[in-house]
């Protein structure tokens, strides 16, 4: 990407952040696997930096079996055990734990008949929240739906859910646009979630 390009402040020159920033970070996402995937590394940042868990990023992907819930929910202590000693994610047994724990939630809830993508996208209304913010100074660590959220997923069982970690959850997914104004995928990711919208309100035909 050119270097004139305007993009938020906060991946900084870092090529791994500058990746993630320009071509995920606020993009609508819907497919399950993937948000077990946003929800398991937004967790697994807490008290570290977000470049740490990009450096793990493949570590995880290995470890967790490419995050394929039935496959993780199905992981037993023993196999707990043994991820603990690969330095290929952030050893941390609760963290390692809360994601089988959360694989498991999201089998429950698949056979309740709904989907960890309905609860997410329920507590914004089912359209991602654009925010209009013009300094990183600007951004909230939560809102009242990242509280709601949490709460909401702590009473289904899950764990690592907290009102922070949900909001950088929502931003990751692009559940809010937190982009800058003046960074070029603000715009970009508002009109990725355009035709998503418009199918949902039979705006656009569905074949």
């Amino acid at each position: 990407m050119d270097k004139q390009v305007q993009r938020c402040a906060w991946p900084g020159e870092h090529a791994l952040n500058i990746h993630y920033h320009d071509h995920e970070w606020g993009v609508p996402q819907h497919n399950e696997s993937k948000l077990f995937e946003m929800l398991t590394l937004e967790g697994a940042q807490a008290g570290l930096s977000w470049l740490t868990i990009l450096n793990k990023r493949q570590g995880y992907r290995r470890l967790f079996a490419d995050f394929d819930i039935q496959r993780v929910a199905s992981f037993d202590s023993a196999k707990i055990d043994s991820m603990l000693l690969d330095a290929g994610i952030v050893r941390h047994r609760g963290k390692v734990e809360a994601t089988v724990n959360n694989a498991r939630r999201i089998r429950a809830l698949w056979e309740q008949g709904t989907t960890l993508n309905s609860i997410l996208w329920e507590s914004v209304g089912g359209q991602p929240i654009v925010n209009q913010w013009k300094n990183i100074n600007d951004l909230p660590a939560g809102t009242p739906e990242s509280a709601r959220l949490g709460k909401r997923l702590k009473k289904l069982g899950f764990r690592f859910v907290g009102e922070t970690t949900c909001y950088a959850l929502m931003q990751a997914a692009g559940m809010v646009n937190d982009h800058e104004l003046s960074c070029f995928r603000h715009q970009a990711c508002q009109q990725e979630a355009l035709p998503r919208q418009c199918i949902e309100s039979g705006m656009i035909n569905k074949q």
